[in-house]
């Protein structure tokens, strides 16, 4: 991502005051000048209490996302420094913001009045103690009646919370709190690069899967200043979370459900293939082995899908990358899919010619060979498939040789 210097409003780095900053402050800012009075002061606030606390220095920085009001101006008149973000995003302008940032600790939040930054001080005390990232818990501290609309306070954020938590494993219990802070260290090794609103559910999700430590302190969500309306958006903004979240848990979403229902199938198939069979005087018959053939197929899709869900977030996120993807670097992924695959469909089909070759030659009644070809077709569909996915994950891992693991 490249950011275009706004020329007055930036300081070239490597100056002496450039190298003098420890804590930056960045708030991302489109057309806020209503705002911009309240939230430089009150972090001006915040870093006189850094400095009383821990000894460090600071600066106000201004990711600008395009104002048309004069906020850029009326931030360095207010003693801020602002960059300019070209790309439009919440997401964009955070990225933006932190790359410019000079402090080796960063805190970020709304340039709207919702947070108070001096609540963002116990953070930085959590960065000296050893953090990657300190997460603000609204709901821990306290929302202001108001602040938050009742469907995102007692829905929307504990939902999609609760499904992030169980999905990656994160302790933090307010995945969406705008106010957090992170070093320079772990934002480069989060390496986010959501340009909306889901960017802060991929900081949370990165820093969780690259081992940083990560710890929540308790703030309050007052109402904000602005008369005009927020630019988030509930359902629009709440869908590309979740889609996010989910999309970058294969090992939940894919690999273990994929696994449970080939193993399941495939032992189906084994025990039906010859016939129905009666088990604790329960008939099982044709429509156990469609189940069968269903879940072997499922199963089979979800592994493959998951192992290439895995290589291409090594592609998106080269910060980890994991086991499973080290492992198919190291095999021979597209000749093992390609060979037992071609095997397994050969088989099939021979197995399904000689069956037929038995009705029209032989005779006898189609029936008593149902079972049996329910199962050589699913050998046959699924030795195609992993034929097929072979190529997909050789071509997702060829990919991945230019984005080195950092």
């Amino acid at each position: 991502m490249r950011h275009e210097p706004l020329g007055q409003f930036e300081v070239p780095r490597g100056t002496s005051a450039a190298s003098s900053v420890d804590v930056t402050i960045v708030m991302p800012c489109l057309n806020e000048t209503q705002c911009l009075p309240h939230c430089i002061a009150n972090a001006q606030q915040a870093l006189e209490r850094i400095a009383d606390q821990y000894g460090l220095t600071g600066e106000i920085l201004i990711a600008d996302n395009g104002s048309t009001d004069g906020s850029q101006e009326l931030a360095v008149h207010l003693g801020a420094r602002v960059v300019n973000v070209p790309e439009r995003g919440y997401g964009a302008a955070l990225i933006g913001g932190s790359k410019a940032a000079y402090g080796k600790y960063i805190m970020m939040g709304d340039a709207d009045g919702s947070y108070d930054f001096t609540d963002g001080v116990a953070m930085i005390g959590e960065l000296e103690r050893g953090a990657g990232l300190c997460m603000g818990n609204r709901f821990a501290g306290g929302i202001v009646p108001g602040a938050m609309p009742p469907l995102h306070r007692y829905l929307g954020n504990p939902v999609l919370s609760a499904i992030a938590r169980w999905l990656h494993g994160s302790p933090v219990r307010d995945f969406h709190c705008g106010l957090r802070a992170y070093t320079r260290e772990a934002f480069e090794r989060i390496g986010a690069r959501s340009p909306g609103m889901e960017f802060a559910s991929e900081m949370v999700i990165n820093a969780s899967r690259a081992g940083l430590a990560v710890r929540e302190v308790p703030i309050t969500l007052h109402r904000d200043l602005r008369e005009r309306a927020p630019h988030l958006r509930s359902f629009r903004d709440g869908w590309r979370h979740l889609r996010h979240i989910i999309a970058h848990a294969p090992d939940t979403m894919y690999l273990l459900p994929g696994l449970t229902l080939l193993a399941t199938g495939i032992l189906g198939l084994a025990i039906l293939a010859e016939g129905p069979v009666r088990i604790a005087g329960q008939y099982f018959g044709i429509h156990f082995v469609a189940l069968s053939s269903m879940a072997t197929l499922i199963g089979l899709a979800a592994i493959l899908l998951g192992s290439m869900a895995k290589v291409a977030i090594a592609i998106y996120q080269p910060t980890y990358r994991g086991r499973i993807v080290s492992w198919l670097k190291r095999g021979r992924p597209l000749e093992w899919l390609v060979g037992s695959g071609g095997i397994l469909a050969t088989f099939g089909l021979a197995a399904d010619l000689l069956l037929a070759f038995k009705w029209i030659f032989v005779g006898g009644a189609m029936e008593l060979s149902i079972h049996l070809s329910f199962a050589i077709t699913t050998a046959v569909v699924a030795g195609v498939m992993m034929v097929l996915s072979g190529f997909v994950l050789k071509l997702l891992l060829d990919t991945l040789d230019h984005y080195p693991a950092r």
